[in-house]
């Protein structure tokens, strides 16, 4: 069976990972500082970094029309799986089930199924690998879903940034937290629910001791052995590659990849933010 794997432009995905023909990106759109910013093959980082310093104003994000994701259904593949966002925290996923319920009106021999990441950045990246590993097995298209939903499910993620700003100006943290991690410099340490909101889980007092935090929590994950890790980083590379050497000597994981913001992941992480997904 033919398949495409569809995701947004959270999906931190390599240009090499992107040269793989299955895949299709569907961009999220990003204002900030009176400019706007298509997350796609034009996006500059550095730029956006910059715009989103010199503006008082929490950047936006507008996800995807529901037409933009049809568009990519119509690849001629026989099964489409479809990665967004965590629903709770983007309209993307929406606009992916609508697009699904449209084809399915227009076509009704294609099999589409969309899933919620309850995660971002580094999460998308690992369900997108992970589908295409069962969908190049061979495994049938009800198989793919059922296992994808029980690895989603199993699926953990972790992050710590260098700057609660946009966190805090667009409303995704407490106002109590906000206040407190601004006075205090305090760094902290957050994840993704089950259900994909964003809460803390730990605190420090520098990014460092913060990433140490981290560590020492996959390693004391009996879930993480064997499982493939991904680090996704904004503008921090060395830190990454830092994360990298610790998981490597500390933790059980399998393969473990580096991957770089794209412009949604960036907006939120903000320059020097680290996310891990395993």
């Amino acid at each position: 069976m033919s398949f495409k794997i569809v995701v947004d432009s959270c999906c931190d995905l390599t240009a090499q990972m992107l040269k793989d023909p299955c895949f299709v990106q569907v961009p999220l759109t990003i204002r900030s500082n009176g400019s706007t910013f298509v997350d796609d093959g034009t996006f500059d980082q550095a730029d956006l970094l910059w715009s989103m310093r010199q503006s008082e104003e929490a950047p936006s994000t507008s996800c995807p029309a529901p037409q933009s994701y049809l568009d990519a259904y119509r690849c001629g593949a026989e099964d489409v799986y479809v990665v967004t966002l965590s629903a709770l925290l983007s309209g993307s996923h929406n606009s992916a089930e609508q697009a699904r319920i449209l084809l399915e009106e227009e076509d009704p021999q294609v099999n589409v199924h969309v899933f919620n990441s309850c995660s971002a950045a580094s999460g998308e990246v690992l369900i997108a690998l992970k589908i295409r590993e069962l969908a190049q097995s061979g495994m049938p298209f009800k198989h793919v879903v059922r296992e994808m939903e029980q690895f989603i499910y199993r699926m953990k993620t972790l992050f710590v940034l260098e700057n609660l700003e946009n966190l805090r100006k667009n409303g995704r943290l407490t106002k109590m937290q906000a206040i407190v991690t601004g006075a205090l410099k305090i760094k902290l340490l957050c994840h993704a629910t089950p259900e994909g909101e964003i809460a803390k889980l730990g605190q420090a007092l520098s990014v460092k001791q913060a990433l140490g935090k981290m560590i020492e929590k996959i390693a004391s994950d009996p879930d993480h052995e064997g499982r493939t890790l991904v680090i996704s980083h904004c503008n921090c590379l060395d830190r990454a590659f830092q994360v990298k050497a610790q998981v490597e000597a500390k933790c059980k994981s399998g393969e473990i990849l580096v991957v770089e913001a794209r412009g949604i992941t960036t907006v939120y992480a903000n320059d020097g933010g680290i996310v891990v997904a395993y």
